[in-house]
């Protein structure tokens, strides 16, 4: 982990913090406390920035720096407001494609899965800001770039970003192995969330039963599941294929 990546101590952090720093987490350890972890807890609460209580040995483990118990981790990536952004894609004449995901945690998986949402058209990534991948270095480099590129918007819940995406008129699609409408037949067409769930879990049934549309993408070998970047891949360029016909 690149040491730009972090920042050490209880003073530095609480500076992050007040300078609207980008900060995706903190770590604080767990028997810390005094005014100064006081004040991270309330600014992080106040910026809904999702935070840990972790041992010591943990925080020893991530840096050789003082940490005074609390480490922030800062995200390369700058957050954009979903209302704006799917206004903007409005405003240019296209027709927004939202990929949300809901608690997708593995690094390398979020990478792959920005690299096609770049390749594919969507103009932003939705993510839930607790139970989700750091979007730091690691994942950008999955990414090859592109998470540098594709506007990301974190939300408390993830629900809460889909009824706002439904009232800018957005469809609501999840992709699931209880999909009853296979994806050939699935309408990708309009404005539309594409919704992608954990690597274990799945998506969510408070998500599930938000959608418009439940696919599942038909297989025919004996395993029953896809890694979730090959899933995104797979109905992303179906995505694209209609739209692109559409277009013709």
């Amino acid at each position: 982990m690149a040491a730009n990546d972090m920042v050490c101590g209880v003073w530095p952090v609480i500076e992050a913090l007040r300078a609207g720093k980008n900060v995706e987490k903190l770590l604080i350890r767990r028997e810390a406390g005094g005014d100064g972890i006081k004040e991270i807890r309330q600014l992080a609460m106040d910026r809904q920035i999702p935070w840990q209580p972790v041992p010591v040995e943990k925080l020893d483990r991530l840096t050789r720096t003082e940490h005074q118990g609390v480490i922030a981790f800062l995200s390369q990536v700058e957050e954009q407001d979903l209302n704006e952004v799917i206004t903007r894609a409005y405003e240019k004449g296209e027709t927004p494609l939202i990929l949300a995901l809901d608690s997708v945690t593995d690094v390398r998986n979020m990478g792959a899965i920005v690299r096609s949402a770049e390749c594919f058209g969507v103009h932003a990534l939705l993510v839930p800001k607790m139970g989700t991948a750091r979007l730091g270095p690691d994942a950008v480099k999955s990414s090859a770039g592109a998470l540098l590129r594709k506007p990301v918007c974190r939300v408390s819940r993830l629900t809460d970003g889909l009824r706002a995406a439904r009232d800018h008129g957005l469809r609501i699609v999840a992709c699931t192995e209880k999909g009853s409408t296979v994806l050939g037949a699935a309408e990708l067409k309009g404005p539309l969330v594409i919704v992608m769930g954990a690597e274990d879990e799945g998506i969510s049934d408070a998500v599930l039963r938000m959608a418009d549309e439940l696919v599942s993408i038909p297989m025919a070998g004996s395993i029953g599941s896809l890694n979730v970047s090959v899933a995104t891949g797979i109905i992303l360029h179906a995505a694209l294929s209609q739209r692109s016909a559409q277009a013709l």
